[in-house]
């Protein structure tokens, strides 16, 4: 449980921010929400990989 609680913690901070943005600025714009949310979770994944998978 102690290495599972850091990822879950990482991926509902990745869904309240997916969330947040498409909410607060893209609420109607299908192409631009889905590009900004692709690019989201590769900054998500980049520091996943970078700093809590070698922790």
């Amino acid at each position: 449980m102690g290495k599972q609680l850091p990822i879950v913690l990482y991926v509902l901070a990745l869904v309240v921010v997916v969330v947040g943005v498409d909410v607060a600025l893209f609420r109607h714009q299908f192409w631009p929400r889905l590009m900004v949310n692709i690019g989201i979770v590769l900054v998500f994944g980049a520091f996943y990989l970078r700093f809590v998978r070698s922790s």
